[in-house]
């Protein structure tokens, strides 16, 4: 069965960012994601690791003004420098924290601009991107995200994200299948995911609809996970729902689902 890891920026958000790895680790988890470690120092966060006994499974390459609605810079040719310099910082939390994978957001996508000038700066970026983290011994993934969530999203589906991974030509350029978002953008979730297996290096859960844990949309996750199995997926599931109510009270899932 595939390794669960709790995603930080979405579970346990009733305690300071700091205590939720205390709380992952309470409840169970091995392995810990969210979307940004920058805002704290490194020995801080790898100090809450080591406490707790927890694998640094994922986090995103900067991604501009979070807060004021920035999804990431990677498909903004005037925002080339501020990129390249987050990927340096990214590199140095990943290496003290053992992160051996960075996900990269592409952004929503720039007004004013063809469509051959925005894909072009997004393979660029990719291709700086993913052969510095190579040097660094860590793997690049780029997530598809849905255009109802985040209208404008530059990336949306597997199709679109292969022929992004051809042009960049990288052996260290990887996907990350969210399950949710390729839901809403295209379904047939378990033939994509055998079809792409050799390139999809993590994998991201919630339901549909309402982005709440497993076992209150559509989506059959108990079908999903023993296929995940069955395909022999080697990597982490991040657990990147809002919870129905509050997470403690939403992780019978983890037994229903044969997860744990």
């Amino acid at each position: 069965m595939p390794r669960f890891a709790a995603n930080l920026s979405m579970l346990f958000t009733e305690v300071d960012f700091l205590e939720r790895f205390d709380a992952a680790a309470a409840a169970g988890f091995s392995g810990v994601e969210y979307l940004f470690p920058y805002d704290f120092p490194v020995d801080v966060i790898k100090a809450r690791l080591d406490a707790n006994g927890l694998t640094q499974v994922l986090f995103n390459l900067p991604a501009g003004d979070w807060a004021k609605g920035e999804r990431g810079i990677a498909c903004h040719p005037e925002r080339v420098e501020e990129f390249r310099a987050g990927v340096d910082k990214a590199i140095a939390y990943a290496q003290v924290l053992g992160n051996t994978q960075i996900n990269c957001l592409a952004g929503i996508r720039p007004q004013g601009l063809d469509d051959a000038s925005v894909e072009q700066c997004f393979v660029d970026n990719l291709k700086y991107a993913a052969e510095k983290l190579q040097a660094a011994g860590i793997k690049l993934v780029m997530e598809m995200i849905n255009t109802r969530d985040i209208p404008g999203f530059y990336l949306n589906t597997t199709a679109q994200a292969l022929a992004i991974r051809d042009k960049v030509a990288s052996s260290n350029l990887y996907l990350q299948y969210d399950i949710y978002h390729m839901q809403i953008m295209e379904g047939d979730l378990a033939r994509t995911v055998e079809a792409n297996l050799a390139v999809i290096n993590h994998v991201q859960l919630a339901d549909n609809p309402g982005r709440n844990e497993p076992g209150t949309g559509e989506i059959n996750y108990r079908f999903l996970f023993e296929h995940l199995d069955r395909i022999g997926y080697q990597g982490w599931i991040g657990c990147e729902y809002k919870p129905a109510t509050t997470t403690a009270a939403g992780l019978g899932w983890l037994k229903t689902h044969n997860a744990i």
